[in-house]
């Protein structure tokens, strides 16, 4: 053994030997993506986050989509598997012509899909296909009284069946005298397959799940840019920046300001930061001041855009710890891109591309991810690859015929139905609906 030290030694510090506390995880192969159509001029400007577009249901063998087309209805489509074949769009719902009213999608632990939409800032509605495993029939649709004065509905299924619907409360829609940039986060929990639900007030006692009163810059919106469910531990991660009127008014949504970072256990109501610190089942300014934040962002509005954008995404480390990646604007109104590592003790922030709206991530193995990117007003995803939140590196282009702007990974996906990407209309109203929707993957061997 001591031979084989010695022998060892030159070698390591040639470089030729690694210590296998050092290995890197080699990155995959290079990916080849296909796109599908399966709509054209179809989709109008969402304000969809990057949660539950689609389901993968390895029952029928089928992947559901969803998608908000003209005047912000709730369209759905399946595509068969061993066909290679998608449905026609089928109406679900009216959108009632506002862009917040996006459709989200599970499929519940009876087999019924839903689709959850938070009629912006008045009321949860949740819409619940008749047969099981399909998308034929006439939807039923309920609307939540606990779930009132919703916005940016996020469901999540538990490994039990468990639903969890968080969402965001326009609370001076409840109490007149609240300011209008007072926006917290709640959410809604059923446990019968989504036919009753009870909401986090009913649940904890606690007026809020996550949120800010009274800060002096007014910034008390809460805008979660992604959610991602943990099964292994339990968890829930939420990566999320504020909103407000800025210090001398009481206004919605004028500046963004910071990124923040928590997670939630499913079991116990109870929220946590980063380095494990227990938040109990609310949490207020201080605490996310003191524990949650991982950058500090400036109160401006470079190029007269907010900053940073809300569209925020959540991954994990080979070791479990968190990472985030967010984006927000130079002066001349370009993102910036950036990605935060917790390292065990604080955020290891790097600045790691440009140009770029950050759109999704997709897990890919021992702790690298696949980025997921658009340019303004140009076609095509650009794909990277993100190692442990720090190591950046360019993967590949998927071609598009057209702009894209909203991208999805599809849970539990099968390919070739990988990632559900919404193409952008031409227009900002949502009159107009001349998108196309994509879904993309590997090809089929």
């Amino acid at each position: 053994m001591r031979g084989l030290l010695y022998a060892l030694i030159p070698l390591l510090a040639a470089g030729l030997v690694t210590p296998a506390s050092a290995a890197v995880t080699k990155p995959p192969e290079k990916a080849t993506f296909e796109v599908m159509t399966p709509a054209s001029t179809v989709a109008s400007r969402t304000d969809r986050r990057p949660n539950a577009g689609g389901v993968y249901d390895p029952v029928a063998r089928k992947t559901f989509i969803s998608w908000s087309g003209k005047a912000a209805d709730s369209y759905v489509q399946a595509y068969d598997h061993r066909a290679g074949t998608w449905t026609p769009p089928k109406k679900i719902a009216d959108g009632e012509s506002d862009p917040h009213n996006y459709p989200t999608m599970l499929l519940a632990g009876d087999g019924h899909l839903l689709i959850f939409r938070g009629m912006h800032n008045t009321r949860t509605v949740i819409s619940r296909a008749p047969l099981a495993h399909s998308l034929d029939g006439t939807w039923t649709a309920t609307e939540v009284a606990a779930g009132d004065s919703a916005s940016y509905p996020m469901p999540v299924k538990t490994v039990d069946g468990t639903l969890f619907l968080f969402y965001r409360e326009t609370t001076n829609e409840l109490d007149p005298a609240a300011n209008s940039d007072f926006r917290p986060m709640k959410y809604l929990v059923s446990r019968d397959n989504g036919k009753t639900w009870k909401n986090s007030v009913q649940l904890t006692g606690k007026p809020w799940a996550f949120g800010s009163l009274g800060r002096a810059d007014h910034m008390d919106e809460i805008y979660v840019g992604q959610l991602r469910y943990l099964p292994a531990s339990g968890r829930i991660q939420f990566v999320y920046t504020l909103a407000g009127g800025g210090p001398t008014q009481h206004k919605h949504d004028v500046y963004h300001r910071n990124v923040y970072y928590l997670s939630f256990d499913v079991r116990t109501l109870r929220f946590f930061s980063a380095a494990g610190r227990d938040l109990g089942t609310q949490v207020d300014d201080a605490e996310q001041e003191r524990y949650l934040k991982v950058a500090e962002t400036p109160l401006e509005l470079p190029g007269g855009l907010k900053s940073p954008d809300y569209i925020l995404q959540v991954g994990t480390q080979r070791d479990g710890k968190p990472f985030v990646t967010w984006f927000q604007f130079d002066a001349a109104g370009s993102p910036r891109d950036f990605a935060g590592a917790w390292n065990g003790r604080n955020w290891e922030i790097r600045e790691v591309a440009n140009g770029l709206r950050l759109r999704e991530i997709e897990p890919l193995n021992g702790g690298t991810w696949r980025v997921y990117g658009t340019r303004d007003g140009q076609p095509n995803i650009e794909t990277f690859l993100l190692e442990n939140g720090r190591l950046w590196k360019p993967e590949t282009v998927i071609t598009t015929p057209k702009p894209v702007q909203r991208v999805e990974v599809i849970s539990g996906f099968r390919d070739p139905a990988r990632i559900l990407a919404t193409g952008a209309s031409s227009a900002r109203d949502v009159s107009v609906a001349d998108g196309d929707i994509y879904v993309v993957g590997t090809p089929r061997k």
